[in-house]
């Protein structure tokens, strides 16, 4: 057993919400584990479509006509890395907020220990999936999925990435989330940002989706995906209290939703990785 296995844990199905909002709840996941509250696993939908970005990303990088034109909502992760255009199908994300003590503190430990129900939802779909092999160049350094691919932490089916995960760190808490591909649109992904010199067949030969590699829906996706999440760690069905709701609309509206936060890359407070 490890301490991740003695933990009390919730899991909160998939639900939809605006980017800000999104990245709100796992602060707030993240406060009430650190606080002595349950462990949260979680899956969730981006609603609009949402470009979130890196920590320390130059906000010049986007296209913010375009994303004004189509509804796109930009906000800003915790976590560092490239920008992520979330589509509100063809992307599901989870998070998983645990306490610190739980987990290694070794980076690349941790990453292996709170992968490992990512890997078997992927088993779980008939998919061989698995991390990176071997480091692979950056194509287009502001896109996430077009950065260099990594081990520890990227996601691969037939030598194309699928899944993108990263962690941030407080004081007593540490927070997982990733994007899992379920079908890509690489027309929209490139467009969001600004001045890129990448072709959609080019994003194609890089990046990859659940639905071009099966026939699978995206409801049996995601029941899939929490079912495994659920079982990995025991989870108990459940929701936001109404005080955690209360606290994650205080911060997407101080924090996640302001334009100190998604336009100035230098704001906010420091975060360890």
């Amino acid at each position: 057993m490890t301490d991740v296995d003695s933990q009390e844990w919730r899991i909160i199905a998939e639900q939809s919400a605006p980017g800000p909002q999104q990245m709100a709840l796992d602060e707030t996941a993240a406060e009430t584990v650190a606080d002595g509250g349950p462990a949260t696993v979680r899956v969730y939908r981006w609603e609009p479509s949402t470009l979130s970005l890196g920590y320390r990303q130059d906000p010049k990088t986007v296209d913010w006509e375009y994303c004004d034109a189509e509804g796109v909502t930009v906000t800003r992760r915790q976590t560092g890395g490239g920008g992520i255009y979330h589509d509100s199908f063809g992307d599901i994300s989870y998070s998983i907020a645990v306490p610190a003590a739980a987990v290694p503190g070794d980076l690349l430990s941790c990453y292996e220990l709170l992968c490992e129900p990512l890997l078997d939802f992927f088993d779980q779909l008939g998919l061989d999936a698995g991390f990176a092999e071997d480091e692979q160049p950056s194509i287009y350094q502001p896109a996430c999925y077009l950065r260099d691919i990594h081990p520890a932490h990227d996601i691969l089916v037939g030598g194309r990435k699928i899944s993108g995960n990263a962690q941030y760190r407080t004081k007593d808490a540490v927070v997982q989330h990733g994007s899992i591909s379920v079908t890509t649109t690489p027309d929209r992904h490139l467009a969001v940002f600004h001045d890129h010199n990448v072709t959609p067949e080019t994003f194609s030969e890089r990046v990859t989706g659940i639905m071009e590699e099966s026939a699978l829906d995206r409801a049996t996706i995601v029941s899939t995906l929490e079912q495994t999440l659920r079982e990995w760690v025991d989870a108990t069905p459940g929701e936001w209290t109404a005080a955690e709701r209360s606290r994650a609309d205080e911060i997407a509206a101080n924090k996640y939703a302001t334009e100190s936060w998604v336009r100035d890359r230098e704001s906010g407070s420091p975060v360890t990785r």
